[in-house]
């Protein structure tokens, strides 16, 4: 499996709902990425198709700190 990883600056402000690639990942069926996205002042991790109609996932949810997306990240990719 080839993965994509490219952190995001500590600096980086997104609103409420903005939508953040975390890393890119391939697949037998296509290209993957894994999406951050805050609702409703909660993080969300998604696992969903780069491209086509496969299945969207959930990954985690109500991480508190950098640290602990940087562990999920290094964990689901490895």
């Amino acid at each position: 499996m080839t993965t994509t990883h490219t952190p995001q600056p500590a600096t980086t402000t997104t609103t409420p709902g903005q939508r953040v690639e975390l890393a890119r990942y391939n697949t037998d069926t296509g290209p993957r990425r894994l999406i951050g996205q805050r609702l409703d002042g909660i993080v969300h991790v998604f696992d969903e198709p780069a491209t086509g109609n496969e299945p969207r996932y959930l990954v985690e949810t109500h991480l508190e700190r950098n640290s602990e997306l940087q562990a999920l990240l290094d964990d689901y990719l490895a």
